[in-house]
C-alpha cells in the first residue's frame, strides 16, 4: 500500500518557491486569452488537491486545464475521490495509525499443517527427500509420533525439536521406502493437484502463474538438481480424509523405545483420546496429528505448508518481498522468505483490501469495526479452511474443547474454488461468521496486538483519540489483585481492564474463541483447593488471582463480565456507538489532509464535518469533499511551523535593523 500520508505533508508544506513557482512557469505555456485569473491560493489549493487526491504533483497538461475559465474544482474533487489512489490515501490513515503492515512479533509455525522436509538416501544410495509431520501418531511402534522411517532403516535419527538430523545416512530398502511414504503431486507444483491426473506443473505446463505466487528454487529441484514432479510424503500425511477417528495404542504412560530402536520413549495416549477412543475428530484440528492415525494433509497436501528443510524453526518456503511501498504491483526486492513470514503478509493484505472496500464503496465507516464481511485470497482460504482451525484447542481440550466450535471466521463461508496458489484472486466473503466484527477479529490484529489489554487500548486510542495517561500518583507496594482498585494503576486501568474484558473469550497471540459452553465465565473446575491452588490446566484460561474456593474467573472478565460476554462483537459496537467515534474519525482525517494536529482554532471547522460526516450515513467521501473545500485546507500554511517560526523571527529581525524581504 503507497504511503501517502507522509509524502503528501512533506510536499503539501514545501517552499512555494519550488511548486507553485514551477506550477506559473508551466503556465506559460497557456495563451492569456486562454487562461483564468488564478492567485497565488488557487495555485497552492490546486497543488494539494492533486498531491491528496492523486498522489502527485499535477502535471503540466494538468495545470493547463485547471487554468482555463471553465475548469470546475468541484467536479475535479468528484472525479478523484473516486479513484484508486484516494483509496489508497484513506487507508494509508488507519494502517499508518495501527500498523498492520507490520508483521507480528512471532513464529507461526503450527506443527499440524507444517511439512518439514528431510533428505535421506533412496534405494540407490542417492539423496532423497521426504516431507513429514512433527509429531505424527502412527500404528508402527518403531515410528510412532516420530519421522515414519526408522534410524534402523535410513541412519538417521530425525529429531522433532526442529534440529538437523543425526548420525549417518544408508540406503533405504526399496520395501521399506513404499511401505512407510507415497508419491504425491503437491498444491505447490500443481495448478490443478485437485485433478485426479495433474498436469498443470509449475515452471512447465502451468501457463501464466501470478507474479505474486513464487515457491523458493529448493521446493522445486531435486537433490541432483533435477525439477521436481512429484514429491514423497509420509502416507499418514499424505491422507486425504475430512475426518478422522481418535487413535489409542493401549499406553497408558511413555514407554522405553530401545526395543524398537528408538532415542525417545513411546507416546502415550492422550487421557482424552482414551475416554473418547474411535469417535471422530475433524482432520482440521490441532489435536488431530498427535491423536488420530488417519487424518493427513488432504487432496494434494492442501492443508499444509510445505517447507525447505527439517532444521530451524521457521523454514524457506515462498519468495516475495519484505516491504511494499510502492504496492504489491511495485516492491522492493524479493527473497526468499518463511511460510511464517508468508501468512502474516497476507494477513496484513486482508486488512488493506477489507479498507479499500470500504473505502472505495463509500461504506459507512463503523463496519472498520463491525462489518460481517472481508476479502480473501488463495493464501487466506488456505489459512482460513485449514491453518486456523488447526491452531484449536491446545490444553482446551482438558475443557471438552478439541476442536473450534465457534471460530472468528466460520470455515464454511470460505469460497471453496480458491486454491492455496490464487494469490491474485480476491473474493468476497459475505458473511464471515456470528462472531465476526471488522478488522477487529482479523488475525493481524489479534496477533499485532497480542494481549487482552492491546487490544483494548488500541481500539480506545485509534478510533477514540484517546490516550492512556497515568496520574501524578506515588506507586506503593500493593498486592491488589485488581488494577482498577490498585493505588497509581486506577486512573488508566478504570477504563482499560473493561475495554480488555470484551477480549476475554479470545486467546492472546491467537484467534481461538473459547466458547460458554466449555469455558463458563466462572468455572467450579478451576476453584481452589485446600492448599490454595488452581488445577494446572486452568492457568492458561482462569485467572488464579481471581479464584476462591467456589470457582475460577475467565482471565480478564473480573473487571466487566458483561463485556466478556458480549465478546469483541460487543467491544466493536460500544467503540462504533461512542459519541466520540465520529469526532475522532473526523479528526485523523482532517489531520492528515491538512498536514498538521487540529487545535482550538478549528472548533468550528471540526463541528462542521462532524455534522457532514453523522448526516451522510458515517461515509467518508462527504466528509473529504466538504474538507477539501473548506476555507482551512485551501488556506492551509505552506511551511512547517519550525520553518514559519524562523520566518517570522528572520522578518522581525530584518525588520528592527531597518531592513526586510
Amino acid at each position: 500500500m503507497p504511503s501517502r500520508t507522509r509524502f503528501a505533508q512533506v510536499a503539501r508544506l514545501a517552499p512555494l518557491g519550488l511548486t507553485v513557482g514551477l506550477s506559473l512557469a508551466l503556465a506559460t505555456t497557456t495563451s492569456d486569452a486562454d487562461a483564468a485569473t488564478r492567485s497565488l491560493d488557487d495555485y497552492r489549493h490546486f497543488r494539494a488537491l492533486s498531491i491528496d487526491l492523486v498522489g502527485r504533483m499535477p502535471t503540466r497538461d494538468e495545470i493547463v486545464a485547471f487554468e482555463k475559465d471553465d475548469f470546475d474544482i468541484d467536479a475535479f474533487i468528484g472525479k478523484h475521490v473516486e479513484s484508486d489512489a484516494y483509496v489508497e490515501r484513506l487507508s494509508r490513515i488507519y494502517f499508518d495509525q495501527l500498523r498492520l503492515e507490520v508483521s507480528p512479533a512471532f513464529n507461526f509455525t503450527p506443527p499440524a499443517t507444517t511439512l518439514r522436509r528431510v533428505t535421506i538416501q533412496g534405494p540407490d544410495g542417492k539423496p532423497l527427500h521426504v516431507f513429514y509431520r512433527q509429531n505424527q501418531r502412527r500404528v508402527r511402534p518403531e515410528t510412532d509420533g516420530e519421522f515414519c522411517l526408522s534410524e534402523a532403516e535410513i541412519g538417521l535419527y530425525v529429531p522433532m525439536n526442529n534440529k538437523q538430523p543425526e548420525g549417518n545416512a544408508k540406503a533405504v530398502d526399496a520395501k521399506a521406502l513404499d511401505a512407510a511414504t507415497v508419491l504425491v503431486k503437491p498444491w505447490w507444483l500443481y495448478r490443478d493437484y485437485r485433478n485426479a491426473a495433474p498436469v498443470l506443473h509449475y515452471g512447465d505446463t502451468w501457463g501464466t502463474v501470478d507474479p505474486g505466487y513464487q515457491p523458493v528454487e529448493t521446493l522445486l529441484k531435486e537433490p541432483d538438481g533435477t525439477p521436481t514432479v512429484a514429491v514423497r510424503v509420509c502416507r499418514e500425511e499424505a491422507q486425504a480424509a475430512d475426518t478422522g477417528t481418535l487413535y489409542v495404542s493401549g499406553r497408558d504412560k511413555p514407554q522405553p523405545g530401545a526395543k524398537y530402536g528408538r532415542k525417545r520413549p513411546l507416546p502415550p495416549d492422550d487421557n482424552y483420546a482414551k475416554k473418547h477412543k474411535g469417535e471422530p475428530i475433524s482432520c482440521h484440528s490441532s489435536a488431530a496429528v498427535s491423536m488420530s492415525v488417519d487424518c493427513g494433509c488432504g487432496v494434494g497436501l492442501e492443508n499444509c505448508m510445505p517447507g525447505d528443510s527439517t532444521g530451524n524453526n521457521d523454514v524457506r518456503a515462498f519468495v516475495f518481498p519484505t516491504r511494499y511501498p510502492l504496492g504489491l504491483a511495485q516492491p522492493l526486492s524479493t527473497v526468499a522468505q518463511s511460510e511464517s513470514a508468508w501468512h502474516k503478509l497476507w494477513w496484513s493484505q486482508e486488512a488493506g483490501q477489507y479498507m479499500r472496500h470500504l473505502f472505495g464503496e463509500d461504506r459507512d465507516f463503523r463496519e472498520i469495526l463491525t462489518g460481517k464481511w472481508t476479502y480473501v485470497n488463495g493464501p487466506l482460504a488456505q489459512f482460513y479452511r485449514s491453518t486456523a482451525p488447526a491452531t484449536c484447542c491446545g490444553q482446551a481440550k482438558a475443557f471438552g474443547l478439541i476442536e473450534a466450535t465457534e471460530p472468528l471466521f466460520d470455515p464454511k463461508s470460505v469460497p471453496s474454488k480458491l486454491a492455496p496458489h490464487d494469490v491474485g484472486d480476491w473474493e468476497k466473503v459475505d458473511d464471515r461468521g456470528p462472531n465476526a466484527a471488522g478488522i477487529v477479529t482479523m488475525p493481524v490484529f489479534l496477533t499485532k496486538y497480542a494481549s487482552r489489554r492491546a487490544r483494548g487500548a488500541a481500539l480506545y486510542n485509534t478510533f477514540l483519540c484517546k490516550s492512556f495517561v497515568a496520574g501524578n500518583v506515588m506507586l506503593k507496594p500493593s498486592t491488589e489483585p485488581n488494577l482498577m482498585k490498585r493505588d497509581g494503576c486506577s486512573t488508566c486501568h478504570a477504563t482499560l481492564e473493561p475495554l480488555a474484558a470484551y477480549f476475554s473469550r479470545v486467546v492472546e497471540t491467537d484467534w481461538t474463541f473459547l466458547p460458554k459452553t466449555q469455558f463458563p465465565l466462572e468455572n467450579p473446575l478451576c476453584k481452589k483447593n485446600p492448599q490454595g491452588n488452581v488445577p494446572g490446566y486452568c492457568r492458561n484460561y482462569y485467572d488464579p488471582a481471581f479464584a476462591d474456593a467456589s470457582h475460577g474467573t475467565l482471565f480478564g472478565a473480573y473487571a466487566a463480565p458483561d463485556h466478556a460476554e458480549a465478546g469483541p462483537i460487543g467491544a466493536a459496537i460500544a467503540i462504533a456507538n461512542d459519541p466520540q467515534f465520529a469526532t475522532c474519525a473526523v479528526e485523523r482525517v482532517t489531520s492528515s489532509f491538512l498536514g498538521r494536529q487540529v487545535g482550538p482554532d478549528d472548533d468550528a471547522l471540526m463541528k462542521s464535518l462532524v455534522a457532514t460526516f453523522t448526516a451522510g450515513g458515517y461515509k467518508m467521501k462527504p466528509l473529504v469533499k466538504a474538507l477539501l473545500r473548506s476555507d482551512a485546507y485551501q488556506h492551509a500554511n505552506n511551511w512547517s511551523s519550525s520553518v514559519l517560526r524562523k520566518e517570522v523571527a528572520s522578518s522581525s529581525a530584518n525588520g528592527a535593523n531597518g531592513g526586510g524581504k
